[in-house]
């Protein structure tokens, strides 16, 4: 796991500044604090730089980057793992391929070197890289399937700049952190910006399953991945399927999955968050290499949103050596600030401040990988999205029903007023019976965090009044159509929330604010092919979630464990601002008149009226909390990356530094 930056003159001819790339990976250091690396290539026509923070891993001696391909034609920089290089490697080597190390960064140059961007086929892993191409004179960069390493770019003064985090970006002179406030709109609509955009205008996220070719004076981006469903009704496809030999072919991959996602030269350690996820992939490591696994764990304060105890049932039952970082308001609501520096977007829920305490604990423990539970509530319907989505229609056929929209209560029942039919009636059932729209799983959830639009200033909802920057439903009619209401759902749940928020802010971000690298054996894109092409009732049978995963899993895990109910994982949000009662001094500062004038996004009335619900009230509602948490966000990123933005210290010679000085003839 590393993290990589970089330049290109596109249209006009700057010097290629090794300071610059020092300073851009100065500001990505926690990134790869082992070693770095740049490369710089400049002559009459073009100019290019390329740099890496790297976080030893695999080949500790010998993997230091940039590395090339035996002429010194193709230089990479290269941020993840690429899990199934020990295989790519002897194909290679017979296709006439020498290597120089025992990486897996050398395997993805030589793979570019033989099949240019198909390689991205080839290759099974989490990656972000670069490879500038020193006879084509274009540079190449590409993301993982489904996002779960970042790339960002932009492009200033004609020159493409691209970083795995947007701090390293405005580390450079041409470029400033502005509000885009479309991304805005969106992060207050869908809990975070659609792809390309992210909160900064002028600066872009590649999307999943993407690459992106610049040379020449132009830039290129093509998809190279997507998720497909099959058609609904789809009997000849639906009717190959067994549960039971569907249930043993999911278990194989995902025994090679985390397998392969073992390769380390380090010792590598598992999350465990005590649900059906996590406690998968430890037990699949436990059963198939008899690993003694060391685990780390959240347990909260607040007993409302604490597992602790099915934590430490998992551990014992696999015998891991375990260990638990314990999370209190106080703790979350102090983290929160350094989090949102990770992030880098506003966002409406405190959950990654455990995270980031939890990548601490296992920094503090000496581990630099962990293994961790995401993925499988996308793909194989986990989140309750999709059962409230399927009462819904279920409801929708018989709309004046009082009986069928009580099945919501067994989904929500942390959320207050549902006990109310009436107020049932008229939150859930607001175009009950659009079941055709193409968002109707999600519309409810857009619907109601829509409403925090109401915390901008005039001139802001206005502004995003008049554009455009909603989902496009017209083409994801189309898309959509066909397949089953299941799979509509997963793939709102994958395109939009999957990438730039549950992997980002939850997932690389605060993991790597620790140096930690988070793997994930469910998005082996293996595992996430195949359990898309599943019927929907393997997934969700009757209001069952990952029925499938449970029959797969119910012979390595205790009863408890497999037949609980999901249950999601959520953080306390305004108790952490607010611990015993009174605001943290930080908290104090983002709220006031002044700070909130200076950042120019909310109406400071609107403000003004939340604070006087926090001093009546001990309880709020789930909306008035992502309002706060939103609130708070944004007025932090304001604070970090456009008041007091500090670059961090560049690297240096006295670092463990490899450059590579190139002119043309």
């Amino acid at each position: 796991m590393c993290g990589i930056v970089g330049t290109l003159n596109l249209t006009q001819q700057h010097p290629i500044r090794q300071e610059g790339l020092r300073q851009m990976l100065g500001a990505i250091r926690h990134r790869g604090p082992d070693q770095f690396g740049v490369y710089v290539f400049q002559d009459a026509h073009d100019g290019v730089g390329l740099g890496n923070a790297r976080l030893s891993i695999i080949d500790l001696g010998g993997g230091q980057q940039p590395i090339s391909n035996e002429d010194g034609t193709l230089w990479i920089v290269f941020n993840g793992e690429i899990f199934n290089y020990v295989e790519l490697r002897p194909e290679l080597e017979r296709l006439g391929h020498r290597f120089q190390t025992d990486s897996d960064t050398e395997v993805i140059v030589h793979l570019y070197e033989q099949y240019g961007a198909d390689c991205l086929a080839h290759l099974n892993g989490q990656f972000a890289f670069a490879i500038w191409d020193e006879r084509e004179r274009s540079l190449f960069l590409a993301r993982d399937r489904v996002g779960i390493r970042p790339l960002h770019y932009t492009v200033q003064q004609g020159a493409l700049l691209f970083a795995s985090e947007m701090k390293a970006l405005l580390s450079d002179e041409r470029v400033t952190a502005v509000f885009d406030p479309l991304a805005l709109a969106q992060i207050f609509t869908y809990w975070s910006p659609l792809s390309p955009r992210t909160s900064f205008e002028g600066i872009y996220t590649l999307p999943p399953g993407h690459w992106l070719k610049a040379g020449n004076g132009r830039i290129h981006i093509q998809s190279y991945w997507q998720p497909t469903f099959p058609p609904a009704n789809n009997d000849t496809h639906h009717g190959k399927w067994a549960l039971h030999e569907a249930a043993q072919q999911l278990r194989d991959l995902l025994i090679d999955a985390t397998q392969i996602q073992l390769r380390a030269d380090v010792p590598v350690g598992a999350y465990l968050s005590g649900g059906l996820d996590s406690s998968t992939i430890t037990a699949l490591i436990h059963h198939y290499t008899g690993n003694r696994l060391e685990t780390f764990s959240i347990a909260f304060s607040d007993a409302a949103f604490d597992e602790s105890a099915y934590q430490q049932q998992m551990a014992a039952h696999l015998g891991t050596r375990h260990h638990i970082v314990t999370a209190t308001h106080r703790d979350i609501g102090e983290v929160f600030p350094e989090v949102i520096r990770h992030t880098e977007t506003p966002i409406l829920r405190t959950s990654p401040a455990p995270l980031y305490l939890l990548s601490k604990l296992v920094q503090d423990t000496g581990f630099k990988v962990v293994l961790t539970g995401e993925g499988a509530d996308e793909f194989l319907a986990g989140y309750n999205i999709f059962k409230e989505a399927k009462i819904r229609r279920f409801w929708a056929r018989q709309p004046e029903s009082a009986i069928r929209p009580l099945l919501l209560n067994k989904l929500y029942g942390y959320v207050g007023n549902l006990d109310n039919t009436a107020y049932l009636q008229k939150f859930f059932g607001r175009d009950l019976t659009a079941t055709n729209d193409p968002t109707y799983s999600h519309a409810i959830r857009w619907r109601n965090t829509a409403r925090l639009h109401r915390l901008f200033t005039p001139e802001l909802q206005k502004t995003v009044a008049q554009a455009e920057w909603k989902v496009e439903s017209d083409q994801l009619a189309s898309l959509l159509a066909p397949l089953s209401s299941l799979s509509r759902a997963q793939y709102l749940e994958i395109t939009i929330f999957l990438a730039e928020y549950l992997l980002s802010a939850q997932g690389d971000r605060v993991a790597m604010a620790h140096s930690v690298e988070g793997r994930v054996p469910f998005l082996d894109h293996r595992v996430v092919e195949f359990a898309n092409q599943l019927p929907p009732h393997f997934k969700l049978r009757g209001l069952d979630e990952k029925h499938i995963l449970k029959q797969a899993m119910r012979d390595l895990l205790p009863e408890e464990i497999w037949r609980r109910a999901k249950r999601p994982y959520r953080a306390p949000i305004h108790h952490s601002f607010f611990p015993d009662g009174h605001p943290l001094d930080w908290v104090t500062t983002m709220l006031s008149p002044d700070s909130i004038n200076a950042a120019g996004i909310f109406n400071p009335l609107a403000v003004s009226k939340l604070q006087e619900k926090l001093a009546r009230t001990d309880h709020l509602s789930e909306t008035d909390d992502m309002a706060l948490a939103g609130i708070l966000s944004t007025q932090l990123v304001h604070h970090h990356f456009m008041q007091q933005f500090n670059p961090g210290i560049p690297v240096n010679d006295q670092d463990d530094i490899k450059i590579v000085i190139k002119t043309g003839e």
